[in-house]
């Protein structure tokens, strides 16, 4: 049983992500985060595996390498393609934004000072693991707050959980960037000179991009455009840049467009085909993340020992994390929102991205002692938070199936605009000429 089986594996594939999915229709109705039900399937897989003389741990870490690479463009890139430019969303925009960012910094840097209290080391490498830690996962929050009635909260926390997950992500990369360097002013140099280099890079390629796949005619020219990014992620890290602006920009350009492809380049766009690959673009995206969504949480539930969860230290770090959480989290609401702060006080799970920055910090950083339950008690607590406050409010968590069908109604909508507004467009234009 300990020899690799091609078929064996693809069935425990198959069976992961149906498992994936029922978890979905079970959040639905029961309010309990699939995220949970996934790590269970993976503390179970372990020890099943186990009891079949089948090795797990570090077989995973070179899949945890790719699938990070993966996990983390398909994550930027699909939170990117949610965020909508328009003038009278600007309020929401920027208070989300300065929610998510306050949050972040501030939870990293206090939940630092816990961590190497806890665990010793310099308070560097403690900031490095409480970064992923002080993070909102999207993929918990925006499934989870599509049954909320306020829309105006609802669109908040979507915002807020997809900056958070951006911010915090560059934020991780910058500090492992910086981890050798002394001076303070080159520091600041290379960041400044870093970011507004990939910044110019990055609207360069994402204009070139939509241009060239709009021309393209092949019907597999949406997995290339995926190939395309992936290999620019990958150069860009190579070279040191901050590789996630260009995803991310990339996602910007090409769900605002219309905005972006003003005055005279608007006649370079062909509004119908660069909606067509909008649109089906962020279904492969979705589908793609949830994929990558279902087998990290597994993984991590693979890589959970369960003698870490009854160590009384990890239980007393663990709970003065959530505590900072919460009460940074209760002010900036307070300041900023300012009406009737519940249920999103407690709609701070954190998930995907916690896992995958962990999993990326490096042997030569690793905070000796640190023990991994923290991540567990972390992710499992906020998530239950979450629960209780959607059960008490009456909000149920919106499966992955009504995404989908809402996803096309959208889709159904824009293409209706799009064949009122192209005849407007022509008989305007045939005036003008004449």
């Amino acid at each position: 049983m300990t020899e690799f089986n091609a078929y064996v594996a693809v069935i425990a594939t198959s069976l992961i992500i149906i498992f994936s999915y029922l978890f979905n229709l079970i959040a639905s109705k029961t309010n309990i985060p699939s995220v949970l039900l996934l790590i269970i399937l993976g503390l179970g897989m372990k020890y099943g595996a186990e009891a079949l003389g089948i090795p797990v741990g570090d077989n995973l870490i070179p899949v945890l390498e790719i699938l990070g690479i993966i996990g983390l463009t398909m994550i930027v890139l699909e939170a990117a393609l949610d965020l909508e430019l328009e003038a009278d969303r600007w309020p929401i925009i920027w208070k989300s934004f300065i929610v998510a960012l306050i949050a972040l910094i501030g939870a990293a840097i206090a939940g630092a000072y816990i961590i190497q209290y806890a665990y010793g080391g310099s308070f560097f490498l403690s900031l490095v693991y409480a970064v992923p830690l002080a993070i909102i996962s999207s993929a918990i929050v925006i499934p989870s707050v599509g049954g909320l009635k306020d829309e105006h909260t609802r669109e908040f926390m979507v915002y807020e959980a997809t900056f958070s997950d951006i911010l915090g992500i560059m934020f991780f990369y910058f500090l492992l960037g910086n981890a050798e360097t002394e001076s303070t002013s080159a520091i600041v140099w290379d960041v400044v000179s870093n970011i507004f280099l990939t910044i110019g890079l990055s609207v360069v390629l994402s204009y070139g991009l939509v241009l060239l796949f709009q021309k393209l005619d092949t019907h597999i020219k949406l997995i290339l455009l995926i190939a395309v990014l992936l290999l620019l992620y990958s150069v860009g890290k190579l070279f040191h840049l901050s590789s996630l602006i260009i995803i991310l920009i990339f996602g910007l350009v090409l769900n605002n467009f219309r905005l972006f492809f003003f005055g005279k380049l608007k006649r370079l766009v062909n509004a119908r085909a660069v909606s067509s690959i909008l649109n089906n673009f962020r279904l492969i995206t979705m589908e793609s993340a949830f994929v990558v969504r279902t087998f990290f949480f597994v993984i991590f539930g693979m890589t959970i020992t369960i003698a870490t969860i009854l160590d009384m230290k990890v239980a007393m770090v663990s709970g003065s994390l959530l505590v900072l959480i919460f009460s940074l989290r209760f002010i900036l609401l307070k300041i900023f929102i300012r009406k009737d702060i519940l249920p999103q006080l407690f709609i701070a799970p954190r998930g995907l991205i916690t896992i995958l920055l962990f999993f990326a910090i490096p042997v030569e950083m690793e905070l000796e002692g640190f023990n991994t339950g923290v991540l567990l008690f972390v992710i499992i607590l906020s998530s239950i938070a979450m629960t209780l406050a959607l059960v008490l409010s009456g909000t149920k968590i919106t499966p992955y199936d009504d995404f989908a069908s809402s996803y096309w109604e959208e889709v159904d909508k824009e293409i209706e605009k799009i064949e009122t507004d192209e005849p407007k467009a022509q008989q305007k234009q045939q005036s003008e000429t004449v």
